[in-house]
Parts: structure tokens; sequence; C-alpha cells
């Protein structure tokens, strides 16, 4: 065990909690630092804390930060590229990098100058010109909101009149209710097929092998309804560099090379049989994508991060079938309202009906005395998770550990991997981007 130290970073709101927690228990010691003060008591009972990461950071031997974010501007990437020039093993993008996610703009020229084929896409910053365009070039079309209230992701809007009637409208509501915190948005036409992520792992030099192929389910109830939430559930599985790596991420190995990026590069695209088109990145860990590609690490996860910090390629194992995860929820998720927060979900108990806890990660939790309570200000306690040699053993894993937890006016969506089942697998390996 070379690195035996780890700082984890939330430099705004607390996400990496759980990885924190499962490296802790391999046997490092941990430490880990959250700036947002409603977030500080995520992870109490779990993982060891500091007050001031930068303290910590002679102490430690792989430093890794969870997002872009610091505060309500992108920033980490280029505390981490401080870090690396000072001689520290980091987890973490750059200045460019985490441009991918805040500027899609920069995001789509980035892939089109390496050779990606990207969706037409259109960038505004003013709701007039957007609404003008659409009317000029009538079609369905996807508003996703730039800067940092992309986060709000109930603002992703997908639109379904052939003419972009209802993109029109919902533009005209956001300029009223949102035109004072939206730096701007994109418009990106519509195209239909299977929507899937392409997640490599990158050492500053290289992608490792292996690659982690995953499907959102962003939309809070099953059958894919409702608002977007971020991520209610992800299914998802291990492969070599396939077809569909090797026409989205492969092609920026060296532009991710000269930036010396490390750690986990997200690209998510919907593909059919006409080509493979990029949506969006997430040039940082995913969530709750990492709590269940913890699950589905069989070596030593710290071990892996600790190697790609140094600039090494992992050893590591991974389970060959298929893996689920999917998030439990509580009111008013994913609503901010304090008042029904605190009548229905702050600190609440989670009971288990079993004494085993496997299968299941943190979120926005706590430990006090030995009991599992909700911490936080978001209703997103827990994230559950299985794994199987088909994606319908996973889910029935999953769901089966699900039975078992209690906590009172809990929600969550029961159809995570079904698409998979009902036919995005075979089409995918149909049009060739599987491989045999």
């Amino acid at each position: 065990m070379n690195a035996t130290h780890f700082l984890f970073v939330s430099a705004d709101s607390a996400l990496i909690t759980d990885l924190a927690w499962q490296v802790h228990r391999e046997g490092y010691e941990v430490k880990y630092f959250i700036a947002a003060e409603s977030d500080r008591e995520i992870g109490d009972g779990f993982v060891p804390k500091t007050d001031d990461w930068r303290a910590e950071v002679d102490w430690a031997d792989v430093i890794v930060f969870d997002d872009i974010w610091v505060g309500g501007d992108i920033g980490t990437g280029a505390l981490a590229e401080e870090l690396r020039a000072a001689g520290k093993a980091v987890i973490g993008g750059t200045e460019n990098t985490d441009r991918l996610e805040e500027d899609r703009g920069y995001a789509m020229a980035v892939l089109e100058n390496h050779g990606v084929d990207t969706i037409d896409h259109h960038s505004f910053h003013d709701f007039d010109d957007g609404i003008a365009h659409v009317r000029e070039h009538p079609a369905p079309y996807v508003i996703k909101p730039l800067g940092e209230v992309q986060n709000v992701k109930r603002l992703l809007y997908v639109g379904n009149e052939d003419d972009g009637s209802d993109v029109v409208d919902v533009l005209q509501a956001y300029k009223k209710a949102w035109g004072h915190r939206m730096k701007g948005f994109q418009l990106q036409r519509k195209v239909e097929g299977v929507e899937v992520a392409i997640c490599g792992f990158f050492n500053g030099e290289r992608f490792i092998d292996r690659v982690n192929f995953n499907f959102e389910h962003k939309k809070l109830f099953p059958g894919n309804i409702g608002p977007s939430t971020g991520e209610m559930g992800t299914s998802m599985f291990w492969a070599g560099q396939n077809r569909l790596f090797k026409e989205t991420l492969g092609k920026l190995a060296d532009w991710l090379a000269e930036e010396g990026y490390v750690g986990s590069i997200d690209i998510n695209c919907i593909v059919n049989e006409d080509g493979i088109y990029p949506l969006e990145f997430t040039p940082r860990f995913g969530y709750p994508t990492i709590a269940v590609q913890e699950e589905s690490i069989e070596s030593s996860t710290g071990e892996f991060f600790a190697a790609l910090a140094r600039g090494e390629v992992p050893d590591f194992e991974v389970h060959n079938g298929y893996q689920v995860a999917v998030r439990v929820v509580l009111p008013p998720f994913p609503f901010d309202d304090e008042q029904t927060y605190d009548e229905s979900s702050r600190n609440a108990a989670v009971v288990f009906g079993t004494e085993g806890h496997e299968g299941i990660h943190i979120e926005d939790a706590k430990r006090v005395d030995g009991q599992w309570r909700v911490a936080g200000e978001n209703g997103m306690p827990i994230v559950v998770t299985g794994k199987g040699d088909t994606m319908g053993a996973a889910r029935e894993q999953c769901y089966r550990r699900i039975d078992g937890i209690v906590m009172p006016n809990m929600y969550y969506r029961d159809d995570i991997g079904e698409r998979w089942i009902d036919g995005d697998g075979d089409r995918l390996q149909a049009w060739g981007y599987l491989g045999p």
C-alpha cells in the first residue's frame, strides 16, 4: 500500500462521501473536507473530517476533488493543476476540462476539433434570439442551461413538437422565471436513439483499457416521466475500448494528455444506426455512478485511484456482468421546500431489516450512535446497488436490498435497467457498437 493518506475535497456541496467511506473501510487514512455549510454534517460518523483542506495537503498522499464547482463558479480544475505542479498526486481536472461541463459550446468545439461528429447546436445568451432561431428553423430541440444554473436539473427540457412550438413556450416561461440567473442556454437538435454514456478513467497520459458504459435514468418517475432530477438510477457494464469509445473519448486522448487530466471523464451520447451523437460531458465523477462503479470494482478501490493519481495504470479487477444503482430519496426531492423537508425528512432514521449493509452506499447521510440518519438539505440519503451475470439478475439483487430498508416517505424508481432488457442492448449490438 504505497499511498496511505487520502484527502477528499468537496469545494462546494458534499458529493464524494461514499468513496471516502469506501477507501476508509479498506484501511487507508482518510480526511474529508466539505465547504458547503448546509452539508457539513454529511458523512459524520462514517469518515474523519477536516475543517481546512489546505492545512492537510502536506499530510496527503492522494488528493481527490469530487466536482468542478467552487461555490457558484468552476474552479477545482485550477486547484488540481496548482497541486500537481507542486508534485502532489491528484484526482481532478484542469481549467479547460472544467469548461467542458460549464460551457456546452466550448465542449462541442473541442469535440469537433478532434474529429468527433456532433448534433446541430447553438448557444444563446438572449432568450429572444433563441426563440427567433426556433421559429426560423422549426424542429424539436433540447434546451440545456449554461453555467451554474444547469445544476437545477429540472430546467433541462426535451422538446416534442416538430415545429418547436413547445420549446418556444418553455423559453418564454424561462425568460420570466429564470432570466436573472441563466447565463445562457444551448439549443440542441433532438435526435432519437439509445442514450448511453461512455466513461473512461485517465491517468494524465492515457486511458486505462477497461471502459465503463452506463445508462442514466434522469426523470423522477418510472417510465421516464416527470421532472429531471439529475439522476434517479444507473445501469452499467464494463467492456473494452470498442467502437463507442474509439469514436468519442478515444479521439480526445491526446488532448487530455496535454491537459494533464486525471480521473473519471464521461460523455453522454445518443446512438442510432446512423452514428454517435455526443450530448454533454461530465469531466468528474458522476453521481450515483461512482457508487455502482465502486460496487463493480472487485479489487481495492483505494489502490485503483492512488495508482491513477500517480500516473500509473491500475491493476484492478471488475465484475464482468451487469450492475444497477437506485437512488432512494425523500420529500421534497427534487425540489427545494424547507418546511416539507423539516416535517418529512430531516434527521430521519434509515432502518435496515438485516445486519449486513451490502450494496448500500451513502449520499446525504450521517451516523449517530450507530444509527444511520438523513443529513444535509437535499433528501438523497442513500444509493442501493446490485450486480449479476445479467441485467435482470442485477436488478433483482438491487431491489431485494431495497425491500430490506425502512424509511418513512421514501420513494425511488422501480424500472432501473429495464431499458437495456427491453431492447437497448440488442439495438447497440445490432448496430455494431459493442463489439463481439
